[in-house]
């Protein structure tokens, strides 16, 4: 059986609308939002408008990955999935590098993790959880390594269900605003949460779990923290009303994130976060007036889906 796990080069951007029936592997079709679809996203709507959609929806989804510049000729250390099961289901799962310091490539783990969870989201004993979802997986997983993961299944009532791990992350945008985000869970700066091989760690129960309610029109973006330690809430909502396709808005976001992670000047929300966490230049530079700057150089993966009705 085909597996969902998907591995982009660093050139590719695809897009699926999940409308049919269930598909294992993201296909190479072009799916574009048109422009009724566009302005009923842009216009302002009155209240009544804003209540969560009643009628059948789905996602219209395309994806990008862009990996560390060190590990592009092994594709990196993230993978993501994409099924239309339901109303649509994402993940992605950021493989722990640090594996690679015992001999271990950091890579198999999220691999065989997101196959296990490609081929479980239609198991009767899953019943369209998230949480049930990463925990089938995790328990089908033999790989050694360990990962970040998030899970995110749209009913098509209109309900999201969103599952996670670590510090991979979610946004929900509606009207040109961010109306939900997941946090990230770590046990200390840059040592997140994650499901391993091994026995002492995370499991599903360490999940955070939450739900939205959406509607027509609402754009979800999902990604690695290669996405969000590079890019600011207001550059993903500023990226994505410049799109009226899935794909390109998807890999607009990841080259801006490789843009900003080789940008020792930039202010980004990964130098803001170690300040925070009293990591910062020596004091010599400090009164200078100099700080701690620059992105963070990591896997990029950024998952943009359009909630679309049937």
């Amino acid at each position: 059986m085909a597996i969902s796990l998907i591995r982009a080069s660093i050139s590719q951007s695809q897009s699926v609308s999940l409308s049919h029936p269930l598909i294992h592997s993201l296909r190479s079709t072009l799916s574009s939002i048109d422009d009724s679809s566009r302005r009923k996203r842009l216009l302002s709507c009155a209240p009544s408008e804003l209540n969560p959609a009643r009628s059948e929806v789905s996602f219209c989804v395309g994806t990008h990955l862009i990996p560390h510049p060190n590990k592009v000729e092994r594709g990196g250390e993230d993978a993501f999935f994409v099924s239309n099961y339901n109303g649509g289901v994402i993940a992605v799962a950021d493989g722990v590098s640090g594996w690679a310091e015992q001999n271990v490539d950091p890579s198999l783990f999220p691999k065989e993790f997101m196959a296990n969870a490609s081929n479980l989201v239609g198991d009767e004993e899953v019943n369209n959880d998230p949480q049930s979802l990463m925990k089938k997986a995790h328990a089908a997983t033999s790989s050694l390594g360990s990962a970040t993961v998030i899970v995110a299944i749209l009913e098509r009532n209109g309900s999201l269900k969103i599952a996670s791990v670590g510090d991979c992350g979610l946004r929900v945008m509606r009207e040109d605003q961010i109306i939900f985000s997941t946090s990230p869970q770590e046990h200390y700066f840059d040592c997140p949460y994650q499901l391993s091989s091994e026995v002492v760690g995370q499991t599903y129960l360490d999940a955070m779990v939450s739900s939205e309610e959406l509607m027509e029109g609402d754009t979800i973006v999902m990604g690695s923290d290669g996405l969000f330690d590079n890019v600011f809430d207001h550059e993903i909502i500023s990226t994505i009303v410049r799109y009226r396709d899935v794909a390109e808005a998807a890999k607009a976001l990841a080259n801006l994130a490789s843009n900003h992670s080789m940008d020792s000047n930039f202010d980004s929300p990964y130098s803001l976060e170690a300040r925070s966490k009293g990591f910062d230049v020596p004091l010599w530079k400090k009164i200078l007036g100099m700080k701690l700057t620059g992105g963070k150089l990591d896997d990029i993966t950024v998952i943009v889906g359009l909630v679309v009705s049937l």
